[in-house]
């Protein structure tokens, strides 16, 4: 990141220096690091990122603050004036966790899955045709690949637990790297 009188420049971003003097677009990218000290530009590395799905950003010792995984009833206390005088009264509500969000997540992912597929059952229920064996086999798939992933999404007991659930993983060492794939099972294919 390049940094100007202590506020960042941004890459590819014409920019005017404190004199006056105007900079074109390119020209961070085309000059040499003399050249940008010259005129004051000093490079430091960029800020860590993070997940943010999964974590809030990094705490004073440089570790992830993760979100909140499971639901917290929370209870607000405020005073209230009223015609006798001020009084405390308190409301509750349910702060949502990111095990409840992925569950609701999945749900909807199935519901849109299946939504295509709906009419056959209709079709079924109202005039008793039958709907053809490769659209049972999906949205039966579907359901069960439903219910396994939020069981998985409901076992996990930490926020690093739930991320590792949608991503791959790599063990070993040099060549003998192994691609260990996402835990949570694909959802079907209605061509398949």
């Amino acid at each position: 990141m390049f940094i100007l009188n202590g506020k960042p420049l941004a890459l590819d971003r014409a920019f005017t220096t404190a004199d006056g003097t105007q900079y074109p677009r390119n020209w961070l990218r085309l000059a040499t690091p003399e050249q940008r000290a010259a005129i004051g530009i000093t490079e430091q590395a960029d800020p860590p990122t993070w997940d943010q799905r999964y974590f809030w950003g990094y705490d004073e010792n440089g570790d992830l603050i993760p979100k909140q995984l499971e639901d917290e009833i929370i209870t607000v206390w405020e005073d209230v004036t009223t015609d006798v005088g001020i009084a405390s009264t308190s409301r509750t509500y349910t702060q949502t966790g990111l095990k409840t969000l992925h569950i609701s997540q999945t749900k909807e992912t199935a519901n849109t899955l299946l939504a295509p597929t709906d009419w056959y059952v209709v079709r079924k229920f109202e005039r008793d045709i039958e709907i053809p064996v490769g659209i049972v086999s999906f949205r039966a798939g579907v359901i069960q690949v439903s219910g396994e992933r939020e069981t998985l999404i409901g076992l996990t007991t930490s926020v690093a637990e739930l991320k590792g659930l949608y991503e791959s993983s790599v063990t070993g060492i040099g060549t003998e790297q192994i691609i260990n794939p996402p835990a949570m099972p694909n959802w079907p294919n209605i061509n398949n």
